[in-house]
Parts: structure tokens; sequence; C-alpha cells
């Protein structure tokens, strides 16, 4: 395994936070993700269901996890069923889970082959008052494929169509958006590797290299750090291609004058992080761009502190919102007399800052969590305000990833530099070196 997982203790805390929110008589699943054909016989890198690894930690395809807390036997109370190797698929495929092995990973005391597994839901069920049973219930989910959640909950209720099914996706968001501290190491562990990235980066742009060179650059750094690679497609915009917000061509020269906006975060362990940091081309920001950079790092320090235990993530929005009104008036941007007599339902901000300020991370870059509900200790956001002047072609987003703690919020990127003339310093630090 590339990655150190998290341990048996905080699986088995995972699942007893899940378990606290079933009902009497309630029977999970979960599954496993596919792995995704391509074209011949061709196949996508493997990449876990995230419910899944974080009950059980197993990272690997064709994984069921079922757990009934009530079920008449206590050995049937939690079982993961796991893919039966042989020595072909060792040859072919490499190493896969042994029962001890998963036994010692998950904390599962009765695992099993996932052959077992339709002989075993078919002794269970009957047992059981109602099944949960999860999907993707993501605010911005859009799928067009068939997943294996899909097929097999399609499966349990054409089995049994007399049980009661309930969902355990809202469960999920409740008990995920609460980091537990196994899972703040590793989301700083994958930070550190992002850091190491950007640094990196610092020491190799200069005028004329390829957008694509960066890339290339931040992913030799996370490959080498036992990453697996980017938690998202990397954004790496220099001059006009900065204001368009889901750019990922990355294919364009980077021009002495310009600045580059990069949006990248590593993925370790299935956690990932997510940072956005601008640099200027030729190693110094003009009059003009360090004023829009420090407009932007001032809503983020500022919204930063906003994030606090018991605030709604609507009306944090909104005094964010707020914070950009003034700043973009400060620029020149928007007139103080517009502002005044502007719709509310559509504030002139959002011309220049159109997207949302914040969002959960964890195991997804877009994690779930309860957006209705206050905010909590132990939950972590991103913090990424930009402004986006077209007509400048000039576009500059700050991201950092902040837990919110009891008192206030603890800035997991604090260590990255952010400000501009720390940036401009690291900069000139690490060419020096080079020419050394």
């Amino acid at each position: 395994m590339r990655y150190t997982p998290l341990s048996a203790s905080t699986y088995i805390e995972h699942r007893a936070r899940f378990r606290r929110h079933l009902d009497k008589g309630g029977l999970a699943l979960f599954h496993s993700n596919d792995i995704m054909p391509t074209s011949a016989d061709g196949t996508m890198p493997f990449k876990q269901a995230t419910d899944i690894l974080y009950l059980c930690g197993i990272d690997q395809e064709e994984t069921i996890l079922l757990l009934f807390p009530d079920a008449l036997d206590p050995k049937d109370r939690e079982i993961l069923f796991v893919r039966e190797t042989s020595p072909e698929i060792a040859i072919w495929e490499g190493h896969k889970f042994s029962q001890e092995e998963a036994r010692e990973l998950s904390g599962i005391a009765n695992v099993q082959w996932t052959s077992a597994y339709e002989a075993t839901l078919k002794r269970l069920v009957p047992q059981a008052a109602m099944l949960y049973l999860n999907s993707n219930e993501h605010l911005r989910q859009s799928n067009e494929v068939e997943t294996r959640t899909d097929r097999m909950n399609a499966a349990v209720r054409r089995q049994f169509p007399l049980h009661e099914v309930r969902r355990s996706a809202p469960i999920m968001h409740r008990v995920r958006s609460r980091k537990t501290a196994e899972e703040v190491e590793q989301m700083r562990r994958a930070i550190a590797i992002t850091g190491k990235a950007f640094e990196r980066v610092c020491r190799f742009l200069k005028p004329g290299v390829m957008e694509y060179a960066v890339e290339a650059e931040i992913t030799h750094e996370f490959i080498r750090n036992g990453s697996r690679g980017h938690a998202y497609t990397p954004i790496i915009a220099s001059g006009f291609s900065a204001c368009v917000l889901h750019y990922i061509d990355n294919d364009q020269a980077c021009k002495d004058g310009d600045v580059i906006l990069m949006d990248f975060g590593c993925e370790y362990g299935g956690y990932a992080s997510d940072m956005t940091r601008c640099l200027p081309v030729n190693g110094r920001f003009t009059d003009r761009q360090r004023a829009v950079y420090n407009a932007v790092l001032r809503v983020k320090n500022e919204a930063t502190k906003l994030l606090r235990p018991g605030t709604m993530l609507a009306d944090y929005h909104k005094e964010v919102g707020k914070l950009m009104e003034s700043e973009l008036i400060g620029l020149g941007l928007l007139d103080k007399h517009d502002v005044a007599k502007q719709d509310p339902e559509r504030p002139l901000y959002k011309k220049y800052f159109m997207h949302g300020t914040s969002h959960f991370i964890g195991l997804d870059v877009h994690d779930v969590g309860l957006w209705t509900e206050p905010i909590d200790e132990g939950m972590v956001f991103t913090v990424e305000p930009g402004i986006y002047i077209r007509e400048e072609n000039l576009g500059i987003r700050l991201e950092n990833d902040v837990l919110v703690t009891k008192d206030g919020q603890d800035d997991l990127f604090k260590d990255i530099p952010v400000e501009a003339e720390a940036v401009e310093e690291l900069m000139a630090a690490v060419r020096k070196e080079v020419e050394a």
C-alpha cells in the first residue's frame, strides 16, 4: 500500500457513529466502486467509494460492508466481504487483501469472501425490520452511468420487495462532516505534500514555460511523496485563463507580466487537500495586481474568522458577500451608489466574484455535509474568495483549508506562504538557489 491508512480504532469509531443513527432492526449495506472501463481492454485507475472507505478502510474493488447491530448472532452484526484472490490474480493484478489483513485494517472480526454475500444476505434480511441502502446524494452530483451501488441496491429491492427501505446518505453526511483526529492528521499529510509542490513551482516558474509543464512539476512532487496524485483535476491558469473558473486545458504559455492562478491539491490516503495560490510569472506583482491580490487576501482572512460553531453557512456566505462588496468598491470596480440601489437577490459583486466561498472537504474535495444545520466543531471547510476581471486579463483566487475548532479555527495551510510579499520572497529565494 502506497499510503499509511488510518488505524482500526478510527474505523471502529466511524462505524459506531453510523450505528447510533440506525433505527432498531436496521440492516445497512455499503458497496465499493466498480473498476470503470475506457475502451478496448483499458480501465481507469480504481477509486474507492468514499463511504465504504470511511467505514472500513478497505481500498479494493468488490468489497461489501454489512452492518446489522440487532442481529441475533453477535458475529452477524458486522460483516466485511472482500474479493477472494487466487494465484492467477496474484500474477496478473498483484496483491489483494487476505481475510486476516482485512480484519486487521478494518477492526471487523467477521471477514468473508464476496462470494458468500448472497447467501448471507438471504439468511439475515428476514431478521431485519428495515434496510438502509446507500446512494450518492451529493448536491452537485450528476451521474449518467450505473454504479455498482445502483445495481446492488436494485437487486436487493427486487429480492426483498416487502421490506421498508431507508436512506443511509443523510446519516453519512452527518457523521462524515465532523472529522476524527486521525482524519485531520491524514489531511495534514496531504497538505504538507501540496506545500512541497507549491515550493517546487516557485522554483520552476518563469516566462515562457507552459501551463502543463507547471502541472507536471506538481504531479511529480505528489507522486514522489507517496500520494496517488491530484485530489481533483488541477487548474493551472495564466493570464485571461484565470477568469475561467473551471479551466483545465492547461495548454497556454505563461507570459511575462501575467499572474498564474493555480488551484490544486494532493490526495493522500483517500483524503483531499484543496489550495489556490496566484504567482506573478516574472516574480513581481504590478501595483494593480498587488491591489487586487491584497483585496482577495483580506476577504479570505476575514471570512476565515467567520467560520465558527453555531454559524449557518447561508448567513456566512452573505457576510462574505458584504466583505467582497467593500473591496470591489475600493478597487473601483463597483460604485457605492449603485451598490446601495442594487437588487438584493442579484448583488453586483457577483460580476467579479460569482462562486461560493466555502465547501466541506475531506474524503471528497466537495465533501458531504449538512448545509441546513449550523457549523460545528470538527468540520473542515475551504475558504476561497476570488476576483476575476476579464477586461484586465486578471483572476485572483486564494484558498486554504480550515478546521473549525471549539473556540474558532485552525488554518491547516497556515505554514504555506500566501501574502504577496511572502510569495515574491519565496520565488526570489528559490531562484537564487537554482542559479547557485
